[in-house]
């Protein structure tokens, strides 16, 4: 058990105190980590209040992807910060958060996923519900959420 944990990760305090637990519980089982981080290009709350332009959303979709890459970055130092030594991967992904961390935890084989409970959405959020609750309620592994 906990040999291979997936770690979705946004850049928010909670994702960062998952991360911390993922590392800490894998260093124990002397498993590994798969970190991953999922760009939602447009959500359905944000795109009625975007403006449609064609190189508006190509420029946002362009400061998305940077930042997602460095929410990654930031990833990587965290992982050595906490002292994690073992295997880690890290993956970058577009579209649908809690769809996609459950298709990449059955794909890999993960053992676990561990999460944040709030992450960066906001007022989608709200709305649309959280990703932890939706990543937990479908989830065939155990779900650690982190607050």
């Amino acid at each position: 058990m906990f040999q291979k944990i997936l770690v979705p990760v946004d850049g928010s305090n909670t994702a960062w105190k998952a991360l911390k637990t993922a590392a800490v519980l894998a260093g124990k089982f002397q498993g590994e980590l798969l970190v991953m981080t999922v760009m939602e290009p447009y959500d359905a709350i944000g795109s009625m209040s975007m403006n449609l332009d064609p190189k508006i959303m190509a420029s946002n979709l362009g400061e998305m992807k940077k930042a997602s890459m460095g929410v990654m970055e930031a990833a990587k130092g965290k992982v050595k910060e906490y002292g994690f030594t073992g295997k880690a991967d890290y993956v970058e992904m577009d579209g649908n958060p809690a769809k996609l961390i459950l298709e990449r935890a059955k794909k890999d084989n993960c053992d676990a996923i561990v999460m944040g409970s709030r992450g960066l959405s906001g007022i989608a959020e709200f709305f649309l519900g959280s990703v932890s609750s939706k990543v937990s309620q479908y989830a065939e592994i155990p779900v650690f959420i982190v607050k």
